[in-house]
């Protein structure tokens, strides 16, 4: 299997036809690293690659985004 990059802006990739936005270190979300907050009852980003000194996690965006 090929995989395919494409860059869509300065921060943004789609890699095999799925977006995924691109961090520096200091600039992370807060959900980043952990599996489930209980306290905020929050799902966790655990899931991520680094790719030339960013750090790309999928960008899922939700309904109000599009608002």
């Amino acid at each position: 299997m090929q995989n395919i990059i494409k860059q869509v802006d300065k921060t943004t990739i789609k890699l095999n036809n799925i977006t995924y936005k691109g961090y520096n270190v200091g600039e992370l979300p807060t959900r980043f690293a952990f599996i489930y907050n209980e306290d905020k009852d929050q799902e966790g980003i655990n899931s991520w690659f680094n790719y030339e000194g960013l750090t790309y996690i999928e960008h899922k965006p939700n309904i109000w985004s599009y608002v």
